[in-house]
């Protein structure tokens, strides 16, 4: 089954829907009882505003019925000079999560469509 949804880059102005996501992401990792957070959704929100507004993270989303409803993000981490092999940059993805009421539905494929292509134009390994 497929629905209809976008891929686009995240923006700052996304940060605190992207904060709520990652709060449900995490609790996935604790199916039965999640902790308490020790730390708030403010902080969050703050912590990728920051780091998107700056440019040094990167994000795309997948937005269903104009709903952030997924995302994946992107540093790319500078490698030192190699005198034998080329210093093309790293990129570390992480943070990769669709809801489940829009999985198995091609969101997360494009996702990391998206986020490959742009890693192979900026001219890290992919």
């Amino acid at each position: 089954m497929t629905s209809e949804f976008t891929v686009r880059p995240a923006r700052p102005i996304d940060a605190r829907r992207l904060a709520e996501l990652r709060w449900m992401f995490k609790q996935e990792d604790h199916e039965e009882r999640p902790p308490i957070p020790t730390r708030n959704l403010e902080e969050a929100e703050h912590w990728i505003r920051d780091r998107l507004r700056d440019g040094h993270w990167l994000a795309w989303v997948t937005e269903a019925e104009r709903e952030i409803c997924g995302h994946v993000f992107l540093c790319l981490v500078e490698r030192m000079p190699d005198p034998f092999e080329d210093n093309d940059p790293v990129g570390y993805v992480t943070n990769y999560f669709v809801l489940p009421s829009q999985r198995n539905k091609g969101a997360g494929s494009a996702l990391l469509e998206a986020l490959t292509q742009h890693a192979r134009g900026a001219g890290s390994k992919a």
